[in-house]
């Protein structure tokens, strides 16, 4: 089939929708799918010309300045998908280029899914002129959106119960996005005690992420201070950037900690899969993802993770088998770290598991479940304009069934 995704970023942008856009696009073409990717370019970044991808011309957006926002605007669209002859529009934003991508899924009477990647009302803060009004508007969004296409896809079964409550009518299908397990083959324990001199000993504590407020990670500086207290010889690293990198750094100045902690700033994705080989436990403290790919990532890699009970990571993490799950609480979060690390016992039984569980969402399983879904939408392909009506009875009671028995 000839797949068309609609998306508001993608490389060199780095995040967990780039990174979900990019796994399964890489297993449907594995399977002899082709796939046409919708996007910003990046006009002050360095990107290169890539077969089947179409770029919009974008601005950078001041709040964020290595994101673009791309203009929705193009004299060719229409033609250019009748020209590949797309069977389905799968779109990963309810703004900009996710609006276009519904517009032409309308037009062309195709199929529609939307990824419900985001809990936008989370991402306010980089709204600042709106922000004490916009939480209702994007909320008021999204639903609306959601509500106008065929089919929307959840990254977790808690956004699947969000998602109801918020009134979203359209079917939903949990897909989580899956972890490359290829990528974890070859590991290099010592990475990080190599590249950034951390002493052999010294336990090493791992964030992957985005540096900026919906990700929490000021309370995981407040935490690993305190986690200091009583494993002094322990290093937290933080891996990825973001807008405040700039003021973490100055909190862990005014902690002084600036010494046991190691921004690394963007890094490679074999880089990155060193990381999580050569550190000791993952530490999640979001409370805004609606998944953690992150999360998974780390267990492929053999480590137990301590995460907030929130959405997707309350997922990702089998409490008391790979990881630790805590409410939104310093001492809790801390103890867990604490915990974990010192009970020798309980962190080697988890590290077993980790590896034992990653597998069960891996990126080919999660492929096949995304194709099965596109299948059902094409095979009962229905007109535009009674898009909340996609699938028979019969098909949705039966991938209710699925949901049930799959390992997903």
């Amino acid at each position: 089939m000839n797949i068309g995704i609609f998306t508001d970023s993608f490389r060199p942008y780095s995040s967990g929708v780039v990174r979900s856009i990019e796994l399964f696009s890489r297993e449907y073409t594995k399977r002899g799918h082709s796939v046409y990717i919708f996007c910003p370019d990046y006009p002050y970044m360095h990107t290169f010309e890539e077969e089947n991808v179409f770029r919009f011309r974008s601005v950078p957006w001041p709040a964020m300045t290595s994101f673009s926002l791309p203009i929705p605007i193009s004299a060719y669209l229409n033609q250019t998908i009748e020209r590949l002859s797309i069977d389905i529009i799968h779109v990963h934003s309810p703004f900009l280029l996710g609006r276009l991508g519904a517009k032409a899924a309308r037009r062309h009477k195709l199929p529609l899914l939307f990824t419900f990647h985001t809990l936008y009302e989370h991402y306010v803060h980089y709204f600042p002129f709106v922000e004490n009004t916009s939480k209702q508007v994007v909320q008021s969004i999204a639903r609306a959106f959601s509500n106008r296409c065929n089919v929307v896809i959840a990254p977790s079964q808690l956004v699947v119960e969000y998602l109801r409550q918020i009134g979203i009518k359209t079917p939903i299908v949990k897909i989580p996005t899956g972890i490359d397990m290829d990528e974890f083959k070859e590991l290099d324990r010592d990475w990080l005690k190599n590249k950034y001199d951390v002493r052999q000993g010294e336990k090493v504590l791992l964030f992957v992420g985005r540096l900026g407020k919906e990700k929490n990670v000021a309370f995981l500086l407040k935490a690993f201070q305190d986690v200091l207290k009583s494993i002094p010889d322990c290093r937290l690293v933080l891996v990825g950037k973001g807008p405040l990198e700039e003021y973490l750094r100055q909190i862990c100045q005014q902690q002084g900690i600036e010494d046991k902690v190691i921004f690394t700033g963007e890094l490679t994705r074999q880089q990155i899969v060193h990381c999580y080989a050569s550190s000791d436990l993952f530490v999640f403290p979001s409370i805004s993802d609606t998944q953690g790919l992150v999360i998974g990532e780390a267990k492929a890699a053999g480590v137990p993770v301590v995460a907030i009970r929130a959405f997707g990571p309350a997922e990702m993490v089998n409490h008391y088998e790979d990881g630790l799950l805590t409410e939104l609480s310093l001492p809790a979060f801390t103890e867990a770290i604490i915990k974990l690390l010192n009970d020798k016992e309980l962190y080697a039984r988890m590290r077993k598991q980790s590896l034992i569980n990653a597998p069960l969402i891996s990126s080919e399983l999660c492929s096949e479940r995304m194709l099965e879904v596109y299948r059902g939408l094409i095979g009962n392909r229905v007109n535009a304009a009674n898009v909340r009506k996609p699938f028979s009875k019969k098909y949705f009671k039966n991938n209710e069934q699925n949901e049930k028995v799959s390992a997903l």
